[in-house]
């Protein structure tokens, strides 16, 4: 006679409803992490329109906030399409060391059931396109006040298929430098660096500003940055926060360090400013903050609150020096100071990473856990970005210069971009 046993019971239907040995389960869909994922795609589109659109509209002068105000929503329009279109093939599908294939082309193979870990697929794509569009929109204020619209917009949008979905392949798409072990969490690398350079490259290829050194050109309404600024501190947490992909505690440290960083970077122009000038600008104080997000951004997945204290401080305070004092000694009119936060404080960012890494975080150490080769792997990933989008840079302006040229002419810039690309200006009677 068999004795009934409930915990044999229970032993055998877990026995049955369990997988074969070997089989792997499928992922489900987690409706927690597709909540959290939604609100970080929204958080990380914010950062461009009306993030990026205010933080450089005060920067620039009053005759062309519409304009640079209206390049980055165009922007967000046309990268949008075309990363939906081509880019995010190029940039996740195939598997290929350098380059993505077209098995994702048109987004043809996108169904509603595909997933992306525990959410939807379809969410990965729009969540991918925000860093798209902000790493597009930044190039902006390095040639702010004389690029023509129609050039920006062609620039754009072969920057986005040519520069940037690539190196997105290299590094989050399994590509060569991925292989290689570059850390590059949120995008500090991908986005910031590659956008600084090529801000660096437009400007000089470009030039500068007519009256550049001699006439004024201070902001004309520092608040309007203030409140981008804010905006952007916001949006950065969809970011780094969301490039944990889950709902979880990887989420919520990622979180953690983002906001120290900013803080400290914040604190640190603040104080120099004071130090040095004797009267800290808010603007200043803004600017700090954008130097601390964009530093941490590769690290917010690996580092500890005091390494975020720490490339906090060192980014508020190199990329003061670079806007203050490194421009004016090389000459190169970067209008709003795109490669001296970006893309300084993405280099520091990134290599900073692989110093104060930690195995308990991120399942990846650096130097302070005795891994110093993390400091050079971190550096050659810096510079393939880096060369990469220079010499893309360089390419694609000077095939635009060819068709449309690049600047508006002299008049034109005189009267505002405003005026003469959009045939419109802040409170004129039209």
């Amino acid at each position: 006679m068999i004795k009934k046993n409930p915990t044999s019971w229970c032993a055998l239907l877990a026995a049955l409803a369990w997988p074969a040995w070997g089989e792997e389960l499928a992922p489900v869909l987690d409706s927690g992490t597709t909540a959290w994922m939604l609100t970080a795609a929204v958080l990380g589109l914010m950062m461009t329109v009306p993030g990026i659109a205010l933080f450089y509209g005060g920067m620039v002068r009053r005759k062309n906030m519409l304009s640079i105000s209206g390049q980055c929503f165009a922007i967000c329009c046309l990268v949008s399409v075309l990363w939906i279109l081509l880019g995010y093939s190029l940039a996740f599908s195939g598997d290929n060391e350098y380059i993505g294939d077209f098995g994702m082309l048109f987004l043809a193979n996108l169904d509603l059931d595909s997933l992306r870990g525990t959410f939807p697929e379809s969410l990965y794509v729009v969540f991918q396109l925000g860093f798209a569009v902000v790493a597009a929109a930044l190039i902006t204020g390095a040639v702010a006040d004389r690029m023509k619209f129609t050039s920006l917009l062609l620039f754009i949008g072969l920057w986005s298929v040519v520069v940037y979905a690539p190196v997105v392949h290299w590094i989050w798409g399994g590509g060569f430098l991925k292989e290689e072990g570059v850390l590059d969490y949120a995008g500090g690398t991908i986005v910031h660096i590659n956008a600084g350079v090529a801000g660096l490259v437009a400007c000089l290829v470009v030039g500068k500003r007519t009256g550049y050194g001699a006439e004024n050109m201070a902001p004309h309404n520092p608040l309007f940055s203030v409140i981008g600024v804010s905006l952007l501190w916001i949006g950065w947490f969809g970011f780094s926060a969301g490039s944990s992909l889950t709902a979880g505690g990887n989420a919520a440290y990622a979180m953690l360090v983002t906001q120290t960083s900013a803080a400290a970077g914040a604190l640190t122009w603040m104080f120099y400013e004071a130090a040095v000038l004797k009267k800290p600008s808010v603007l200043g104080l803004v600017s700090g903050a954008v130097a601390g997000l964009v530093a941490i951004t590769p690290a917010a997945g690996y580092v500890s609150p005091v390494g975020a204290v720490a490339i906090g401080v060192v980014a508020g305070f190199s990329c003061c020096w670079a806007c203050a004092w490194l421009k004016y000694s090389l000459g190169y009119d970067d209008a709003l100071d795109v490669f001296g936060i970006h893309g300084i404080g993405g280099l520091l960012g990134a290599i900073l990473t692989g110093v104060f890494a930690l195995e308990e975080i991120g399942n990846a150490s650096g130097a302070v856990e005795g891994n110093y080769w993390q400091i050079w792997v971190q550096f050659e990933g810096v510079l393939a970005v880096g060369g990469w989008s220079a010499l893309g840079t360089v390419g694609i302006l000077y095939l635009v210069k060819r068709i449309t040229g690049l600047r508006v002419s002299v008049e034109e810039e005189a009267e505002g971009l405003d005026y003469s690309q959009h045939g419109e200006a802040i409170g004129a009677d039209m």
